[in-house]
């Protein structure tokens, strides 16, 4: 789990999605032997206190994750509001700093019968504590530590795929649906032309071929103007061009 505690690095998981499983989701060696063990990351991952009111809870008491906590010394923008004690930033890194030690130290059952926790409660808020976790903490976020923390998921990538055994320069799990989506664009557009529906002659499994047909039949139900080639006239300067106030 990838969690920047920095909204500027909302599309930090997502990158590093594309980064490590594209590259590192094989099932063969890179000399085209199966492999007999499991390859490639699962990361995902949101910003801040987002992720602990979705998926936090799986981290702390379900399945083993390890995460990547993110932190920021200097925020870009803080904000300090009378009658406060700590900035919205301070408050942001309070989590950051507690959330890695709720995975680390955890609760025990002894902890909670000291606080007089009802015994039908103990189990479960218990927390086995000893999970995985990676704190990073930046001084500021800006163009150069954006690069430095990239280069640490790239490096990870590319040793991971040498002990692993893999080339992680290739993408042909992606080839595939790329292949099958132009067959089913020419198909759709001859079904549409000719007013027909898809049958299995048309190689598509029986659960494609009737959601197929759903679609098309939902779609031409629908009313579309006819399309045509506008630009707006702050792009491109031609007859044919739209004011960009058009597009309000």
């Amino acid at each position: 789990a990838i969690l920047p505690y920095t909204q500027a690095l909302a599309k930090l998981a997502p990158h590093i999605q594309q980064v490590a499983m594209e590259s590192n989701g094989k099932g063969v060696s890179i000399d085209g032997q199966k492999l007999d063990y499991e390859t490639g990351e699962i990361d995902f991952g949101e910003p801040g206190t987002n992720g602990q009111h979705s998926f936090y809870q799986l981290i702390h008491q379900g399945r083993t994750i390890p995460c990547d906590f993110i932190g920021i010394i200097k925020s870009q923008q803080s904000v300090y509001l009378k009658g406060e004690i700590v900035s919205n930033h301070d408050e942001l890194m309070c989590n950051f700093f507690a959330q890695a030690d709720a995975l680390a130290v955890g609760k025990t059952d002894v902890q909670l019968r000291s606080e007089n926790c009802p015994d039908s409660l103990i189990p479960h808020k218990t927390f086995t504590g000893n999970r995985p976790s990676l704190s990073i903490m930046l001084p500021s976020l800006n163009a150069y530590t954006t690069g430095q923390l990239l280069a640490i998921y790239e490096h990870r990538v590319a040793t991971q795929g040498f002990i692993w055994g893999l080339n992680s320069f290739d993408q042909w799990g992606v080839e595939l649906g790329k292949v099958l989506a132009s067959k089913v664009r020419s198909s759709m557009n001859e079904k549409r032309t000719k007013g027909e529906k898809m049958s299995e002659a048309d190689g598509f499994n029986p659960s494609t071929t009737a959601m197929l047909n759903r679609y098309l039949e939902g779609k031409a139900q629908l009313k579309y103007a006819e399309p045509e080639d506008v630009f707006p006239c702050d792009l491109i300067d031609s007859d044919e061009c739209r004011p960009p106030t058009s597009y309000v």
